[in-house]
């Protein structure tokens, strides 16, 4: 495994001899013509209409709680077509497995027979919905819309870090990034075959007509139930429905009736068939999960299993993008497939087991420690750049509740050209594509979310600790 970072435009690792490679062949020669001013010019632009469009978001539990734009870098991530074919075959392949194994943990469960994931880490997972045991799935697809994080470290090599299979988020982001890049940098475009992600909203909404309930025919309705306003994606759960251009909803705009649900209109009551929902499993139905949730519908989860309306992404998802879980996606993917994973794992380490508990303690300072349930970057140590007392309070963590975290090496994300404060630099890099699940076909539109850390040496490019984000090209080899 690579311990330096590689250079996805000049094309080594550190130490190594520049050159620069075929996909950024014309963005280097424009980014050696083109004067850091325009950069800045570009970038307030690009600010400008990012405020104007309203696209921010909020982190929770800051004093700060205004809004914020997520940082913006005007020079795009860019990937050869054959590279990305590589990560198409992937990642179609692990969201096949990872449906065909919430199918079985809440049903036969005989992954668990065979050894392949433990009992315990299922049954005693905080996200494993009893409710969904033994219950029908519409068309047995349970992640529809999933974000799969991406980290490459060399030229041919590639990771998944993360899945994300809950409600992922970011795509509005992608479809923005793209929108401005080709507002202010027409030239770029004429010169480079870039392939589209506009084609995202049509997908999305194909996707979710596809797995409403059967006995519905094409007179079907689908909608975004959102907590609201106050919510921290609100923007994107806003933008999206207006893309889709299905109606944006809160509980208050539903209710059930007989085991199906409705949406109140001015014409009266509409039947809903897919909700696409953006709340958590737990404030879902206030007469199953937490009853003093007023995000939730009453009744829902009876409507849904009565097999009335389609849930997506399914409750109970959030097993699967469990990071204890995640460890055992390469045996995931061959139990359920019959193929050895196409994109690997970061070797992790399971804290839970005595052995390698032994080791993450003897080497924090070396290590990345994730807690399982954590998003966001937080709950982590990064052993490296942590000081002494972040290590030992973490060591404590550990020998507490060694179960509730996994360690992993300290990979050096690659890193590409970025404009910063002192000019066009490199910074660390991820991806996060979004593959779309429905009963006809598996879709994923070419690139995804770029996200870059904009501090110095920095591996950390979540939003909420000061990341930025990047369009993504994918370019036709020709």
């Amino acid at each position: 495994m690579a311990t330096t970072a590689f250079d996805e435009m000049n094309g080594y690792t550190n130490g190594g001899s520049p050159s620069v490679r075929a996909a950024y062949a014309h963005l280097r020669k424009w980014l050696d013509e083109t004067p850091n001013e325009t950069f800045d010019l570009r970038r307030s632009q690009a600010e400008l209409f990012f405020r104007r469009v309203g696209i921010t978001f909020a982190v929770y539990g800051d004093n700060d709680a205004s809004e914020r734009l997520i940082p913006f870098d005007v020079i795009p991530r860019v990937l050869m077509k054959s590279e990305w074919a590589f990560l198409e075959r992937g990642l179609k392949q692990r969201v096949r497995a990872m449906n065909a194994f919430l199918a079985d943990i809440y049903g036969p469960q005989e992954c668990i027979r065979a050894g392949i994931v433990p009992a315990d880490l299922i049954h005693r997972n905080p996200n494993y919905c009893l409710e969904m045991q033994g219950a029908a799935v519409p068309h047995d697809v349970y992640v529809h819309i999933a974000g799969i994080d991406v980290v490459r470290v060399a030229e041919n090599e590639f990771y998944v870090l993360e899945d994300n299979a809950r409600t992922p988020s970011g795509v509005s982001y992608m479809l923005e990034n793209r929108e401005v890049m080709m507002r202010l940098f027409p030239e770029l475009f004429a010169n480079h075959r870039v392939a589209p992600v506009e084609n995202y909203p049509d997908a999305l909404l194909a996707t979710l007509r596809s797995v409403a309930p059967e006995a519905r025919g094409s007179d079907l309705v689908v909608a975004l139930l959102t907590p609201g306003r106050y919510n921290s994606a609100y923007y994107e759960h806003s933008f999206l429905a207006d893309k889709l251009g299905v109606e944006l909803v809160e509980a208050t705009d539903l209710f059930v009736k007989d085991d199906v649900v409705y949406m109140r209109t001015t014409e009266g009551p509409t039947r809903v068939d897919v909700l696409y929902r953006r709340i958590d499993d737990e404030y879902l139905d206030p007469l199953v999960f937490k009853p003093d949730s007023v995000l939730g519908v009453p009744g829902l989860m009876g409507a849904y299993r009565a097999g009335n309306v389609t849930l997506a992404n399914a409750v109970g998802t959030g097993v699967s993008d469990d990071k204890a879980v995640y460890t055992y996606m390469p045996e995931i993917v061959r139990f359920f497939t019959g193929e050895d994973a196409i994109l690997q794992n970061v070797p992790s380490w399971r804290c839970r087991e005595p052995d390698a508990l032994a080791h993450v303690l003897a080497n924090l300072g070396d290590l990345v420690v994730k807690e399982v349930s954590g998003s966001g970057g937080y709950g982590m140590l990064v052993g490296p750049h942590a000081t002494r007392r972040e290590i030992d309070e973490f060591g404590r963590k550990l020998r507490h509740l060694p179960e509730g975290f996994i360690a992993q090496p300290t990979l050096s994300l690659s890193t590409c050209p970025t404009f910063v404060a002192s000019g066009v630099a490199p910074r660390h890099v991820d991806l996060r594509p979004f593959v779309l699940t429905g009963a006809d076909e598996i879709r994923i539109v070419p690139g995804g979310l770029t996200r870059v850390a904009l501090k110095p040496g920095s591996l950390v490019v979540n939003s909420s600790q000061g990341g930025g984000t990047k369009d993504t090209w994918v370019l036709d080899d020709a």
